[in-house]
């Protein structure tokens, strides 16, 4: 790893139709952020990746206001599919 590479770590979760996957979110924001703080400067942020159509709280998620409930949480971002992906494009993660 040169000195200008950072390794992330990424979680995709896909809701085509209403369902548990979006009952999981606190959960899983908890394990990336314990997965970056036990990484001994292995990781330094995480993403995680909302994709599908089935969403009741896709907004609330991605606006970050979970992370107001979660302690130690703020090295992970939740960000939906799309701008995931304009953020790979170019080269921002």
């Amino acid at each position: 790893m040169t000195l200008n590479e950072h390794k992330i770590l990424i979680e995709m979760k896909w809701q085509q139709t209403s369902g548990t996957a979006e009952q999981k979110i606190p959960f899983e924001v908890m394990c990336l952020a314990d997965a970056i703080h036990k990484s001994q400067g292995k990781f330094s942020k995480a993403y995680l990746v909302l994709g599908g159509e089935g969403w009741k709280l896709r907004e609330y998620y991605l606006s970050g206001k979970i992370l107001d409930y979660l302690n130690n949480c703020d090295p992970v971002e939740i960000i939906s599919l799309e701008s995931f992906i304009a953020k790979a494009n170019k080269k921002e993660l």
